[in-house]
């Protein structure tokens, strides 16, 4: 094996269920150190910081879901075409889109800053969020939206060196930012007394120090991505296949975080112990939903790299393993969440507030019921992004929106805060309604493709 390329798995032979589980575990240590030192910033500011900082917290909840997962989805679009053409062995045109991504990213991180830390106090006016937390909730998602363009900076490193098979060195990544971020919660809050700016600063500080630390490795390591003259460029050609993969994975986040933010605005007018029972219990979900964004994640680099090899075969295979994976780990977190569903809460919540408590089992009990069906919401959207087909990415975030929209507007006024704890498990069902008949249309359509063409030329950009 060549030098460089010790870290870099080819997708495209080999057993589907080993290679999805050993990529799948990296990727899942990693979410969970994610959420892990996301869930230690709510925890502090829970403890030492009060119910109120914790609600406000928590009331940017949904807004940074729209702006990060946007930054997500746009990056891993942008990653898409690196792992079709890895796949097929085209390392020159892979390295001209993973270039061509750079240059797009660096773009999109200064626009979306400007216009997002511009819009954000107006933003938070809108959806309604209670003025005893109004000045905390802006400090808190303003610091962190200063930071957007360090977002861009982790997670599109990170998206390429997934694209080409490694999950393993993100992971080590994260861990350091982790651990950098706990040790800045504890000084910013307890030593500096910074209150919730403390949080917002340790998380921007720590991925801007993992985001560093991937450049450094692919520009050591992966000699694969080492430029010929030429490939550096800026082309058109190259940036309108990125766009067309970015843009709308990027907008399938944001779409579907639109219905969040109308949710937020109706869980916020329920008060300051609706909104730290929902955001303590958003966070234990996010750590538990962990398996099923490590597999949709893995998925996306799956399927891509055998599309590019032409082997839909494998990515049907691979698409039923994951989804049988799923499945099995959401019937056991449910019947966990029947027994420990009530005193998860008290890591967020002093075990005087009962009524938070109480209110965070119910939201956990609803969510965790319904794992199944984010299971083929991850594995599914995740992997026909990973086929090339990302407008059903946005398609399926429209049907998440309008049916968080509904809840927000109808069910919450109506049913109150049961509706709130059912709008994530509905907003699934409906996704899933569109994403399966719509995986076996992208399956149809690129089996006519491959018909008409050499197996060894696999998937081709118009």
């Amino acid at each position: 094996m060549e030098k460089g390329k010790e870290s870099i798995t080819d997708m495209t032979c080999g057993n589907p269920l080993k290679l999805i589980v050993a990529f799948a575990i990296p990727m899942l240590i990693g979410t969970l150190f994610q959420q892990f030192y996301s869930m230690v910033d709510t925890v502090m500011v829970g403890k030492y910081l009060g119910v109120n900082s914790l609600a406000a917290v928590g009331s940017t909840g949904a807004i940074f879901f729209m702006v990060n997962g946007f930054v997500i989805g746009n990056t891993a679009g942008f990653a898409i075409p690196v792992a079709q053409k890895f796949g097929a062995k085209d390392y020159k045109e892979m390295r001209k889109f993973t270039m061509n991504a750079m240059y797009m990213g660096i773009f999109f991180s200064i626009v979306l800053t400007a216009v997002v830390c511009l819009l954000t106090k107006a933003i938070l006016v809108v959806t309604n969020t209670p003025a005893q937390i109004m000045d905390e909730a802006y400090i808190y998602i303003v610091i962190i939206f200063a930071g957007i363009p360090v977002m861009y900076l982790y997670n599109l490193t990170a998206s390429i060196i997934r694209a080409l098979g490694d999950s393993k060195t993100p992971l080590y990544f994260l861990i350091v930012a982790a651990l950098l971020n706990i040790v800045l919660d504890i000084v910013s809050i307890k030593i500096m007394g910074l209150g919730v700016a403390g949080p917002a600063y340790a998380t921007v500080i720590s991925q801007l120090v993992s985001g560093i630390l991937c450049v450094i490795y692919m520009v050591k390591k992966f000699h694969i991505l080492k430029l010929e003259p030429g490939e550096g460029a800026i082309s058109i050609k190259h940036i309108k296949v990125v766009l067309s993969m970015g843009i709308p994975m990027g907008l399938q986040y944001s779409i579907t975080a639109i219905g969040s933010v109308i949710l937020q605005t109706a869980v916020n007018g329920l008060g300051a112990v609706t909104v730290a029972a929902v955001t303590a219990g958003s966070k234990i979900s996010s750590f538990c939903v962990a398996v099923t964004d490590a597999l949709g994640m893995t998925m996306a680099t799956y399927s891509g790299q055998n599309v590019g090899a032409g082997k839909l075969d494998r990515v049907k295979e691979g698409v039923r393993v994951a989804t049988i994976i799923g499945i099995i780990y959401s019937v056991i977190v449910f019947i966990l969440m029947i027994f420990i569903g009530g005193e998860l809460p008290k890591l967020f919540i002093d075990v005087s507030n009962s009524d938070v408590i109480k209110r965070a089992r119910i939201f956990l009990l609803w969510n965790s019921g319904f794992y199944f069906a984010l299971i083929f919401v991850n594995v599914w959207r995740n992997s026909i992004q990973g086929m090339g087909f990302p407008m059903f990415a946005i398609l399926s975030g429209v049907c998440e929106m309008f049916a968080r929209g509904i809840v927000g507007f109808i069910g919450v006024p109506l049913l109150g805060y049961v509706a709130a704890c059912a709008a994530s498990p509905l907003a699934w069902i409906v996704a899933d309604m569109f994403l399966i008949p719509g995986f076996m249309y992208c399956i149809r359509r690129l089996e006519r493709v491959f018909a008409d063409r050499e197996p060894k030329e696999g998937f081709q950009y118009e």
